[in-house]
């Protein structure tokens, strides 16, 4: 008989993370991690390429089997709570040659109400369209989603994500490979669901941006470097120890902001 994991969540946590492994075959992914993500924050995960912050998002939505510890989100096992988060993944995983509009990319987020069996009716319909405007797209509703350019699909996942109205939304990435009028766009519907009350988590690779926008910060290198308030996550040893080698602090924001290392090894904040 399979005893179900007592749930630790402390009151007021979105995502309660729980001595959790991860491996990809012989290659440990992440080790030991302990996360508790405050409810209501917009916060970010950031950390050197390879470092496991992607891993650590399909982790918390069982996308990937942990070797060991658990995950629980609103204090339940992810399953149980499905309809309530949103997750919008890396563009490289999506298969955008998919025939679909946009509308219908939009309109999927509210499939986690409806279940699979049930169609959309018209309130769903509108909900889609207003998270379209929301983002931006209203205008090409009816664009084939191959046809649209990197920024606009990532802006219409987006709206997927707007259209389910989940609790929790959580993103890989969201930023990568988009121009400036784009990322800043994201950042303000970001902005709009912590004003609302949502909890968002959003892999990042820039920590100037998370510097500036940020409230909350997981610094990650396989383990949880640190974790808190933007300030005091990004403190300046805790950057040298997720990043390695000499690197470069600067204030900036109230919040210290690592450059490239100038010793061999030292890793540049890029991707994972």
């Amino acid at each position: 008989m399979t005893t179900a994991t007592p749930d630790h969540t402390p009151a007021g946590v979105a995502v309660h993370v729980e001595d959790l492994t991860v491996r990809y075959g012989e290659r440990t992914v992440l080790w030991d991690v302990d996360l508790d993500v405050p409810t209501g924050v917009l916060g970010a995960i950031v950390g050197p390429n390879g470092a496991g912050k992607s891993t650590l998002l399909k982790a918390v939505v069982g996308l990937v089997r942990p070797a060991a510890g658990h995950v629980r989100v609103f204090g339940e096992p992810f399953a149980s709570v499905r309809k309530r988060v949103a997750y919008v993944p890396q563009r490289a995983a999506v298969d955008w040659d998919f025939p679909t509009t946009v509308l219908d990319v939009a309109t999927m987020g509210r499939y986690a109400r409806l279940g699979w069996l049930r169609r959309p009716g018209r309130a769903d319909r509108e909900a889609a369209r207003a998270a379209l405007e929301q983002v931006g797209l209203v205008d090409l509703a009816h664009r084939q989603i191959g046809e649209l350019s990197g920024g606009q699909q990532q802006r219409a996942f987006l709206a997927r994500a707007l259209a389910q109205e989940a609790e929790l939304v959580l993103m890989d990435e969201p930023m990568a490979g988009v121009d400036a009028p784009t990322e800043a766009a994201v950042l303000e519907v970001l902005d709009e669901l912590r004003r609302a009350g949502r909890t968002v988590l959003v892999v990042h690779h820039d920590l100037q941006t998370v510097a500036d926008r940020f409230e909350w910060v997981a610094l990650v290198q396989v383990r949880v470097i640190a974790s808190g308030p933007t300030a005091e996550a990004l403190a300046p040893e805790a950057l040298r120890r997720a990043y390695g080698g000499a690197v470069a602090v600067v204030a900036a924001g109230g919040a210290a902001i690592a450059g490239a290392g100038s010793e061999p090894g030292a890793r540049a904040p890029g991707r994972s």
